[in-house]
C-alpha cells in the first residue's frame, strides 16, 4: 500500500509513458509524465515530487545528465534510471552519479513496484530522521538557553566563540544539574555537526573494567567474552564530538590512553595495535575541582592541562536567581505541549519561594519540581504546596572550613536521628570535601584509613 506519492516519469517514448502511467496509477500512485529532461526540471521547480523514474537515453539531455541537474538544484529525492541499453558499466556509472536504482527494459512490473515502494519508504524514513535531527539542533541552539545573569551571559559568549573552533578541547565545570551536557550539545550544534555525531560517555557510571572497551572498542578475542569486534564511542563520534561526562571520576589506569588521544589524535581498540584517527572534538565535564584532584593524586596533572585548553565554569542556580522565572516559564511551556494541558503559570508566592530556595540540584531540580507541579495541578496557578520545596530556615548554619575552625551542620528527621546516622553523614561529608579521596577523608576525620573503611 502507498499514500498517493507523486511520481514523475521522464521518457521520450509516448507509448511507454502511457503504459507506465497506467500501471503506477493502478497501484495508487499519482503519476505525471514528461517527454524530456527540460520539461522535468521545469516541473520539479514548480511542484513537489516524491520519486523520479527516468529513461537513460533521451535527446538533448540523457538520464544521467538529468540526474546531475536534479542533485545540484533540488532537495534529495529517489531517482531510478530505466533503459533498454543497460550494461554493467552504465549501471555502475549511474549509481556513482547518485542514482538510487537501475532497471532494464522490458520492465518486470512486480520488480518496478518493489523498487518504488522501497525507495519511497527509505525517503520517508530519511525525512523523519532529518526532521528529528533538526528538532534536536533547534532544541540545543544557543538561542534556546535563556538567561538574564551577567555571569551566565559570559559563559554563553565564551561557548559561542569556542564553537567556531571545532578541534579545540573544552572542559566544562559546574555542580551537578547546572546543565553541563546541555551546554556541550549547544557547542556541538553551533559547530554545524550532525546531532547524531554527539556521543556521550559517563565516566562515573561505567565500571573501570568496561570503560576502555566502551570508549575505544575492542577486537575479537581481546578478552574473555569478546566474541566479535566492537566499535567504541570514539568511532561513533567521528566528525563530531565525544562528550566525557564526570571526567574527574575516570580511573587513573585509563588516563594515559586519553592523554595520548588528546595529544596525538589517535587511539587503539582493546587488543589491537592498529591506530585509529581521532577526528572529533573532546568536551569534558565535571563537578570536581580537577586541580585539587591532581594535588590529591586522583588525576594526572598532564591530562588536566591537556583537557583544560578552554575551561568554562557554569555558575550554580543560587548565584543567578534572576534566571529562575525565565527557566520556569520555559519548562512550563514545554510541559503544556508534552502534557497537552492548561498550565496558567506560577503564583506570586510560589515564585517568591522558588527565588528563596537554594536549589542544591540546580536547573535539573527546578525542572523536576515544576514537572511534578504541572502533573498534579488542574488548571490553577501553581502554589507552594505543589512544588514540595522546604522553606528556607534563616537559622540554618552553613558547612565551612577555615584555617582555625570547621563548621558542619547536619539535619535529621527526629525518628531517624542516631549515632550511626550521624557517623554516616559525617563520613559522607568528609568524602565530599575530599572529592571522594578516602585517604584524605580519613585524615580530615583524624582516623586511620582502616578505621575509616
Amino acid at each position: 500500500m502507498n499514500n498517493g506519492s507523486r511520481i514523475l516519469v521522464v521518457d521520450d517514448t509516448q507509448s511507454f509513458r502511457f503504459m507506465l502511467k497506467g500501471y503506477l496509477d493502478d497501484a495508487g500512485y499519482r503519476t505525471t509524465c514528461v517527454s524530456n529532461a527540460a520539461e522535468a526540471l521545469a516541473l520539479l521547480a514548480q511542484e513537489p515530487i516524491d520519486l523520479v523514474l527516468s529513461d537513460m537515453v533521451m535527446p538533448e539531455m540523457d538520464g544521467v545528465g538529468l540526474l546531475r541537474q536534479i542533485r545540484s538544484r533540488f532537495a534529495p529525492l529517489p531517482f531510478v534510471l530505466v533503459t533498454a541499453h543497460g550494461t554493467v558499466d552504465s549501471a555502475v556509472a549511474a549509481m556513482k552519479e547518485g542514482a538510487d536504482d537501475y532497471l532494464l527494459k522490458p520492465l518486470n512490473w512486480d520488480e518496478l513496484l518493489l523498487v518504488v515502494q522501497r525507495l519511497l519508504e527509505q525517503a520517508r524514513i530519511r525525512v523523519g530522521y532529518d526532521r528529528m535531527l533538526d528538532d534536536e539542533r533547534q532544541k540545543y541552539s544557543f538561542q534556546n538557553i535563556t538567561s538574564s545573569s551577567p555571569a551566565m551571559g559570559n559563559v554563553l559568549a565564551a561557548a559561542q566563540k569556542v564553537a567556531l573552533s571545532p578541534h579545540t578541547t573544552v572542559c566544562i565545570y559546574g555542580e551537578s544539574g547546572v546543565g553541563k551536557e546541555v551546554l556541550a550539545r549547544s557547542i556541538h550544534s553551533a559547530a554545524g555537526h550532525s546531532m547524531s555525531s554527539f556521543v556521550a560517555v559517563n565516566c562515573a557510571a561505567i565500571p573501570e573494567t568496561l570503560l576502555e572497551s566502551e570508549l575505544f572498542g575492542h577486537v575479537k578475542g581481546a578478552f574473555t567474552g569478546a566474541d566479535h569486534e566492537r566499535a567504541g564511542k570514539c568511532s561513533r563520534a567521528r566528525g563530531g564530538t565525544l562528550f566525557l561526562d564526570e571526567i574527574g571520576d575516570m580511573p587513573l589506569s585509563l588516563q594515559p590512553k586519553l592523554l595520548r588521544l588528546l595529544e596525538e589524535r589517535v587511539y587503539e581498540k582493546v587488543g589491537s595495535d592498529r591506530q585509529e584517527s581521532a577526528d572529533f572534538r573532546v568536551i569534558a565535564a565535571t563537578h570536581r575541582n580537577l586541580d585539587e584532584c591532581c594535588d590529591q593524586g586522583g588525576f594526572r596533572r598532564d591530562l588536566y592541562h591537556r583537557l583544560n585548553v578552554f575551561p568554562i565554569t557554569i555558575p550554580p542556580l543560587r548565584e543567578r536567581k534572576e534566571d529562575i522565572s525565565r527557566l520556569a516559564e520555559q519548562f512550563l511551556a514545554s510541559f503544556r505541549q508534552s502534557q497537552a494541558k492548561l498550565l496558567p503559570g506560577l503564583s506570586q508566592i510560589a515564585l517568591e519561594q522558588m527565588t528563596a530556595h537554594s536549589w542544591p540540584g540546580n536547573v535539573r531540580e527546578l525542572r523536576n519540581r515544576l514537572e511534578y507541579a504541572a502533573i498534579i495541578t488542574n488548571g490553577e496557578l501553581i502554589q507552594p504546596e505543589h512544588l514540595r520545596l522546604v522553606e528556607p530556615d534563616v537559622t540554618t548554619c552553613h558547612n565551612q572550613i577555615t584555617a582555625d575552625k570547621i563548621t558542619v551542620c547536619f539535619s535529621f528527621p527526629r525518628e531517624e536521628f542516631s549515632l550511626e546516622a550521624l557517623s554516616r553523614q559525617g563520613i559522607a561529608w568528609a568524602l565530599e570535601q575530599c572529592n571522594n579521596n578516602k585517604s584524605s577523608a580519613a585524615r580530615l576525620l583524624k582516623i586511620s584509613r582502616k578505621l575509616f573503611y
